[in-house]
């Protein structure tokens, strides 16, 4: 769908551009300020200031964001005055006349119920008002109709009407873009909450029932404990920010780890090999922990621990040019490759899948189909997972770094 909006976007300016704008500039002549010729300098002017208006209206359709835009969008139609409505209310006027609010709301209710666009002569006894004639088209996403684009002006045009068809075609794009920015924010939230659901009450009973097997024997021991367990619900809880950093990541894994660890003692060796310059790089919030705690699941409860009594872990992060590489081993029991499939696929989803599934789908959605769980794995063969996570990727900041800006 986002292929298709862009492409939308991409047909409707240059229209606008060669339309309405070109006839408009041809009229008056100005200078050309060194940009070529005069169909290049109408487009130019037509898509810089169609990138200033874009920005409030992927906002969505509120007061501020229309008072923000609606100056771009009347200088792009080049009228006497604009309004931007929703299906209550006027929501912003630039330009002459605005004491015809009234009016025009009166006026809306055929267009904002069936959607179509309409024109209709202005009643206006004030002498120095120039407004004699609106154009109306309707703002509509996945065909409800969320308000409507006026134009006013001081005779009827067809030129006008065209236009500001076409201009309100393109904000309903934003508009439409804006709701789909909503609805993957609120994806992104229901999946870290199924994360969040997923932290195993297995895991915190045996936790605390370790925490609590060392109060009396060593009570330092399970003070230190009780301190990991807190750091680490409390960033498994935290409620700011989609993305954090691998080294907040990695620092959560290791309050996981320490528990962990108390519980098995020796039967679990973790490595880890993390390059330094690596650790800013931002990602999704919970992307790695749930592979690790798959790991440990496969690791030790998955199977009996190897010949040496050990279950081994390695976690690395590298340096890959544009890239950083994690990639998360263990030597468990591994997984039927079909089964696997399956639970990325989310067919099924036995203990520990969602985890899997999960982090997959939220790489995949942040950076591209490119970007899914490379996951190696057989029948007691343990499991392989990489993860490759761009350096920089456009909206992808850690709270920490929005902060800060």
């Amino acid at each position: 769908m986002s292929g298709f909006l862009a492409g939308l976007c991409v047909a409707v300016l240059p229209l606008l551009a060669a339309g309405f704008w070109l006839g408009r500039r041809t009229a008056r002549p100005e200078s050309l300020g060194g940009l070529g010729t005069p169909v290049e300098h109408a487009t130019f002017q037509t898509l810089h200031t169609a990138s200033l208006a874009a920005p409030p209206l992927r906002a969505g359709l509120t007061g501020e964001t229309a008072r923000r835009s609606a100056r771009r969008l009347r200088t792009l139609l080049g009228t006497d005055a604009l309004c931007l409505t929703d299906q209550k209310q006027v929501l912003a006027w630039e330009g002459v006349g605005d004491h015809h609010r009234a009016e025009i709301m009166e006026r809306l209710a055929g267009p904002l119920e069936t959607g179509r666009g309409e024109a209709f002569r202005l009643k206006c006894d004030a002498p120095d008002c120039p407004l004699r004639w609106a154009v109306v088209a309707p703002l509509t996403v996945d065909d409800r109709v969320h308000g409507a684009l006026v134009a006013c002006a001081p005779r009827e045009s067809a030129v006008l009407v065209r236009a500001a068809g076409e201009v309100a075609r393109w904000v309903s794009v934003q508009l439409e873009l804006a709701d789909l920015d909503q609805s993957r924010t609120r994806l992104i939230e229901a999946e870290i909450k199924a994360l969040r659901a997923q932290i195993s009450p297995h895991f915190i009973f045996n936790s605390l029932a370790v925490i609590a097997s060392f109060v009396r024997t060593d009570p330092e021991r399970a003070r230190e404990l009780l301190l990991e367990f807190a750091d680490f619900t409390r960033y498994s809880f935290r409620r700011h920010g989609d993305f954090t950093t691998l080294a907040d990541e990695l620092h959560a894994i290791d309050h996981y780890l320490a528990l962990v660890r108390a519980r098995f003692g020796e039967r679990l060796s973790v490595t880890l090999q993390i390059a330094p310059e690596v650790l800013p790089v931002a990602l999704p919030f919970l992307c790695l922990q749930p592979l690790v705690e798959n790991a440990v699941k496969h690791g030790l409860e998955g199977k009996a621990v190897n010949a040496a009594g050990k279950s081994r872990i390695s976690i690395t992060a590298q340096d890959a040019g544009a890239e950083a590489l994690v990639v998360i081993e263990d030597d468990g029991a591994g997984m039927d490759p079909d089964l696997l499939r399956r639970i990325l696929a989310g067919e099924v989803s036995p203990s520990g899948g969602i985890g899997l599934s999960n982090v997959d789908d939220r790489l995949r959605q942040v950076y591209g189909d490119d970007y899914g769980l490379v996951i190696e794995t057989a029948v007691g063969a343990g499991m392989k997972i990489t993860a490759r996570l761009p350096k920089y990727q456009p909206g992808v900041h850690s709270a920490s770094r929005r902060s800060e800006q």
